[in-house]
């Protein structure tokens, strides 16, 4: 490269940061914010293995593809957006080959325009908060501070620690009775997974003020934490910067953030997980490289035996499943019977209240080997016999992906509910809450 070149290069990304850095500061996205207008979204089959190689291929060179999830195999289906000015030829790679695909949305943009409608401003007042709309980390973070406030008897406040950019990671315990088994429930791991706070801080109120005299009964018997955004820092920059941010915000050279859900020490750097850091499965530096996830992994080492916690729940979008470990091996785990039953009954209960369809099994066998995520590393080492991930609303085919309607909340959140009934009676009949050391993860 010569000195001019290196020159402009530089000059160059000295005005890149200059025009775009300041611009995305604020309460919600302004005009540097990240746009999709006529992105498209695409759903192929890879019917051939020369299909798999294509597209290992494109993602490996493009800029101008997004990839929700990685081409691993014959007879698998992949969700793809292309950016308007590769819509052309990504289409024309779609007949040069022979590959089958079908168009899911014309114009991402449409969505989050359509998605901005809902969301409240991050001057909210927390009392105001509902679940007919989407709110933002100060809101959320107020109305937790609220109820510990209103229902100071068994509500409190625990924070774990501190995101990269110095954001509290902030949790509830909710206990109404002295020496019970606890169960954890995570959510916000992924920043553009609006539907998981929002059903966390659903699931929690319903634990709280339900009349029901199950989930009365299901907020006694048990302690409960949750934390409904592990990542807060992108999940702000979800509102100020890109709407379809994933990972945290701490930077590796040229590109920032790491998949949270890819940094627990549990076959860190495996399968399913990448070392660029531009990639949105980057898994870190090291196994717990970030603060969020190494909060969280303390907070496990230091309760699990304690607190009694006896299930981790994770929440994340989309896909409609519900998972147990290992995501990185085809092995089974010690208790891979009792899982799935849990997820079994889960799943008939869940789809008793809408008719949502689930699937459900380990990580491995039901969506695709992953390596570093939480619930494995909740289980072996972590110790929690019933960790568990749900992938919510909407299906695999999904037009809206990430960027769910604010009226499917509620539903959402009730038909949450009836699995969580189902997986905690499911649980206690399998001896998970019995009086006695907990069930071996080994």
């Amino acid at each position: 490269m010569s000195g001019n070149t290196g020159l402009i290069i530089s000059a160059l990304f000295t005005l890149f940061l200059i025009i775009i850095v300041p611009i995305i500061k604020g309460d919600a996205a302004g005009e540097g914010a990240a746009r999709y207008d006529n992105y498209r979204l695409y759903r192929v089959e890879l019917a051939t293995d020369e299909h798999v190689q294509i597209f290992q291929r494109l993602e490996a060179k493009s800029d101008s593809c997004t990839f929700y999830g990685h081409a691993r195999h014959t007879g698998q289906q992949l969700t793809i957006m292309v950016s308007a000015s590769k819509v052309a030829d990504f289409e024309d790679l779609l007949t040069l080959y022979a590959v089958r695909g079908r168009l899911l949305e014309p114009n991402v943009q449409q969505l989050i325009d359509r998605e901005a409608a809902s969301v409240q401003p991050v001057t909210t007042n927390p009392s105001e908060l509902d679940w007919n709309h989407y709110y933002q980390l100060e809101t959320i973070y107020g109305w937790m501070d609220m109820l510990a406030m209103r229902y100071s008897e068994f509500v409190t406040i625990v924070e774990i620690g501190r995101s990269y950019e110095g954001r509290p990671i902030k949790g509830v315990k909710l206990s109404r009775r002295p020496d019970s088994k606890a169960i954890v429930v995570e959510g916000g791991i992924h920043a553009r997974e609006w539907i998981s706070p929002a059903t966390a801080t659903f699931l929690l109120n319903e634990l709280i003020t339900s009349s029901d005299p199950t989930i009365v009964e299901l907020g006694i018997m048990y302690d409960w934490f949750f934390f409904p955004i592990v990542n807060p820092d992108g999940y702000r920059f979800t509102f100020t910067g890109d709407r379809l941010w994933r990972k945290n915000r701490k930077p590796y050279g040229l590109c920032r953030g790491v998949d949270l859900n890819r940094n627990f020490d549990s076959n860190w750097a495996g399968v399913g997980s990448s070392n660029d850091p531009c990639s949105y499965d980057f898994s870190g530096s090291k196994a717990f490289s970030e603060p969020e996830s190494a909060a969280i992994a303390e907070f496990l080492r230091s309760n699990v035996e304690s607190a009694q916690i006896r299930t981790y729940i994770a929440l994340h979008s989309y896909s409609q499943l519900l998972m147990f470990p290992y995501g990185h091996t085809e092995e089974r785990v010690a208790n891979y019977n009792d899982l799935k039953s849990i997820t079994d009954k889960a799943i008939a209960a869940l789809t008793a209240v809408n008719g949502t369809e689930f699937r459900g099994g380990s990580k491995y066998e039901t969506i695709y080997p992953s390596s570093g995520g939480s619930i494995d590393w909740a289980y072996q080492p972590g110790g929690v016999p019933v960790s568990l991930t749900f992938e919510l609303r909407g299906p695999p085919d999904s037009t809206d992906m990430f960027i769910l309607p604010a009226d499917q909340i509620r539903p959402v959140g009730m038909e949450t509910l009836a699995a969580f009934v189902a997986i905690v009676r499911e649980a206690a009949r399998l001896g998970y809450y019995d009086n006695k050391p907990s069930k071996s993860t080994k």
